[in-house]
């Protein structure tokens, strides 16, 4: 008996068995509504299946210290460690900004528009509603040592559809990615029949800025787009899935830890820092 495993027919296999499950959901459920769900619930069960625990994963609306919202959300990858609540209402969760690695906009298509805007400029949109909320960080103890409050970490905004019936070319999806400023950037896509992306960007964070929230916009509006690079369609999804772990775990890291007190300070409580 052979004591290796081929990885690479690992992998393919994956993809077969999520290729065929999106296409069942594509072409089986008629409904728009029930359609777009069952896309999302396929992708946001795929990455909770294959992310490291340490990773939540599901729709949501983001929220600040401040009661400000972004919009309704496909999928978010988020933290419970460093952000121990979440808020479920009506079958809604509300997840602190603080927690949020990565959002995604998740359609049947690359190709398509939302109202005025085609889906990547729709999904960019999306994505701006998080980056721009408030995100607190404060202290955290570690190994018994006290550590000072981090940096806010990028939050990765991304787009995923089952097919891209754009010309195979790939310039009108950059053209559209490169239009994208700031807040509104994307890093990252998965059409799983076409292809994955990823966008590298030029430009560095300011860390003398000892202002999070100020550093971390900077950031975001000074970078330029430089590089756009897509995956061979028979590796789309493995291809994604690396890149997205890797951004995660090398990239961001974990998130900065939530000060509870911008939160309490809504129902008029104040903790005590001393105890």
């Amino acid at each position: 008996m052979s004591n290796k495993v081929n990885i690479a027919e690992l992998f393919h296999g994956l993809q077969k068995q999520m290729v065929a499950q999106l296409n069942t959901n594509r072409e089986f459920i008629q409904h728009p509504g029930s359609k777009g769900d069952s896309l999302e619930n396929v992708w946001i069960e795929w990455l909770r299946k294959y992310l490291p625990n340490r990773y939540c994963v599901d729709k949501a609306i983001v929220i600040d210290s401040n009661g400000d919202l972004s919009h309704q959300l496909d999928l978010v990858i988020y933290d419970q460690q460093y952000t121990p609540f979440v808020f479920s209402q009506n079958g809604i969760h509300y997840i602190p900004a603080e927690g949020v690695y990565a959002v995604f906009e998740v359609k049947p298509d690359f190709q398509g528009s939302a109202g005025k805007d085609n889906y990547i400029e729709y999904a960019a949109k999306k994505i701006e509603s998080v980056r721009q909320l408030r995100r607190t960080s404060v202290k955290i103890i570690n190994a018994g040592k006290e550590q000072e409050a981090r940096p806010l970490t990028k939050i990765l905004g991304g787009i995923l559809a089952s097919t891209n019936s754009y010309a195979a070319d790939n310039k009108t999806i950059e053209q559209h990615l490169k239009n994208l400023k700031g807040l509104q950037t994307i890093e990252m896509g998965c059409a799983v029949d076409y292809g994955s992306f990823y966008v590298n960007y030029k430009g560095e964070e300011d860390t003398k800025n000892p202002d999070f929230q100020a550093r971390i916009f900077n950031y975001y509006n000074e970078r330029s787009f430089e590089h756009l690079e897509f995956s061979k369609v028979d590796n789309s999804l493995v291809t994604f899935f690396l890149q997205l772990t890797r951004y995660l775990q090398q990239s961001i890291g974990t998130v900065a830890a939530i000060d509870l007190n911008a939160y309490a300070k809504a129902v008029g409580f104040t903790i005590d820092e001393k105890i």
